[in-house]
């Protein structure tokens, strides 16, 4: 269940985790300010990142393709 095919700079650990730096979605560069939570299924490993203006976005990454998906779009979020 594969959404848009994107670009990703991560940084991979020797332990296995995914940290997210940026990416590219419809030719715009998003620096990640900041990643949650983070949950793995048969589409691959989820990793919600949170973007300026507080916009979450979840990324998919499937280790078996080496590739990045976008799953749901920007969502912007407020906090009191």
């Amino acid at each position: 269940m594969h959404k848009d095919p994107i670009e990703v700079t991560a940084r991979f650990e020797p332990n296995g985790e995914i940290t997210p730096r940026s990416f590219v979605y419809q030719g715009e560069t998003y620096p990640v300010d900041s990643t949650g939570r983070r949950w793995e299924d048969e589409d691959g490993t989820h990793i919600l990142v949170m973007v300026h203006g507080n916009r979450v976005f979840e990324l998919i990454y499937t280790g078996d393709e080496g590739r990045w998906y976008l799953g749901e779009l920007g969502i912007s979020r407020k906090f009191v």
